[in-house]
């Protein structure tokens, strides 16, 4: 890439040098400026190849300049850099047609090598900018795994790429799906969210595809389905490892062909919909286990994105604290403040529910607590009164019936919680509780062979096999 000129805006002399030392090593010529005057006139001049640019300069912001540059000069990459990390300042970039955003403090190899791949590739003109920013931001976070999803959300909301979440129950999955239509090309269309999980398995085809009248007992009416609710729009499944398998089989069709038929109907209608969806399940192990179709998994898992968990990002803790004080305020909740202590307390604790948890427990604080400012011992006091996830105590089968046993057993379940509720992802946790109890018997009553076990439990060998690793249950020694 040596000849090739780099252009540098920021008021920041100390940042200037070292961007400027570091590319000149890497064989560009540069020029900077503390301007976006100066920088208008380099570009309107003919200078640079590429552009690297704070957003925030003294006479005036980036985010007004580039889309003035990209209608002078489509082809002109510009590289974004500004220390207020937030995902609209992602979003932003993105949209006024920035190759990259890159969150301040950056990495300086890092810098030079996005550098070299935005003069490598031509950079298509920016979309049309659509509707103003919200004051409220969707999404908070400024933490280093938060900013990574802020430049994969920024580049994801240009396109109508398929998108699969995954993260723990209370990351804020729903929240990067919103985020992902309220800034994307499908602005202007409906979002319509499904969780799999909150729909009895048997009306799930119903729900997404519609039906007609007569269909099934009960159908007095065409009812519209999911799908063409959000025509034009973004159809958001969560929860997508719960759909069953009937359901998984009309869902490849419609990724496959573009086209679905309604339950009870023979007419194919066109869809179009981008879908997006969600798990806090591991869908490799469903499909080892034959519950999720691993044509669909492909089909679905174009773009991955993880969301971390909150333990994972407790720098982000003070952030989430504001936003959610001050958003409880607005909806009549007392206004209060938390000592630096009681933030440091919260940033020590797993918040095993993420950040769903920690808002509750903030929306408790303010209600119960009288000073006006919350002490890190009523933080403590709190979060210790809050259960351990352990699960129930062993009930007695006492020759009940295994409905009645399965009764008994979740409601001890729920009443070791008190007034609350257990936090969520219930199944996994029942199922993790319950699924190697049954192996180990199964397997006890068989002496240990695992192909009349498969037989009593109704699956195949394989299927055993990859259960009893999966729930690591240990095989009867010496037999099977």
């Amino acid at each position: 890439m040596s000849g090739k000129t780099v252009l540098i805006a920021d008021d920041d002399s100390a940042i200037r040098t070292v961007l400027s030392q570091a590319l000149s090593r890497a064989g560009y010529s540069v020029r900077s400026t503390a301007t976006a005057g100066a920088l208008w006139r380099w570009v309107t001049e003919g200078q640079g190849d590429a552009v690297v640019t704070d957003v925030v300069l003294p006479d005036g912001n980036a985010f007004d300049v580039i889309p003035r540059i990209k209608k002078l000069r489509p082809t002109l990459p510009i590289i974004v850099m500004s220390a207020k990390n937030t995902i609209m300042t992602a979003i932003t970039a993105a949209e006024r047609g920035a190759y990259d955003y890159l969150p301040k403090p950056f990495d300086l190899n890092a810098l030079v090598q996005t550098v070299g791949r935005a003069l490598e590739q031509s950079q298509k003109p920016a979309p049309p900018n659509g509707a103003g920013q919200p004051e409220q931001l969707p999404i908070v976070g400024r933490s280093p795994a938060m900013q990574e999803i802020y430049r994969i959300i920024a580049r994801l909301t240009q396109t109508d790429l398929t998108v699969m979440i995954v993260g723990e129950s209370g990351t804020g999955k729903e929240l990067v799906a919103r985020a992902l239509h309220d800034y994307g090309r499908r602005r202007k269309g409906p979002f319509v969210a499904v969780n799999m999980a909150a729909i009895p398995r048997e009306l799930i085809e119903s729900e997404l595809f519609g039906h007609e009248k007569g269909a099934f007992t009960g159908a007095t009416s065409r009812m519209a389905g999911r799908f063409e609710q959000a025509e034009g729009g973004t159809l958001f499944l969560d929860e997508i490892g719960d759909m069953p398998l009937e359901a998984q089989t009309r869902l490849l069709r419609v990724l496959q062909q573009g086209e679905y038929t309604t339950v009870g109907g023979n007419a194919p209608i066109k869809t179009n919909v981008r879908i997006i969806t969600a798990t806090h399940r591991d869908l490799r192990q469903l499909i080892n286990r034959g519950s999720f179709r691993e044509d669909l998994f492909y089909r679905l898992n174009v773009v991955p994105l993880r969301l971390p968990p909150l333990r994972e990002r407790t720098q982000d803790i003070p952030d989430l604290v504001r936003h959610f004080l001050a958003q409880a305020v607005k909806e009549g909740l007392p206004r209060k403040e938390l000592s630096r202590e009681a933030i440091e307390r919260m940033q020590a604790y797993r918040w095993p529910g993420n950040v769903r948890e920690l808002e509750n427990l903030l929306r408790r604080m303010l209600a119960i607590e009288i000073e006006d400012t919350i002490s890190a011992s009523a933080i403590e006091r709190e979060l210790t009164a809050m259960p351990v996830q352990q699960g129930p105590e062993p009930v007695d089968f006492s020759g009940a019936s295994l409905p009645d046993f399965m009764e008994n057993y979740l409601s001890r379940y729920f009443a070791s919680f008190g007034a609350g509720l257990p936090p969520a992802g219930l199944y996994e946790r029942i199922m993790a509780d319950i699924e190697p109890a049954l192996l180990r018997a199964v397997l006890a009553a068989t002496a240990g062979n695992q192909l009349r076990a498969a037989g009593l439990l109704g699956i195949n060998r394989n299927t055993l096999r990859v259960k009893l690793r999966d729930r690591r249950v240990k095989a009867v020694r010496g037999l099977g």
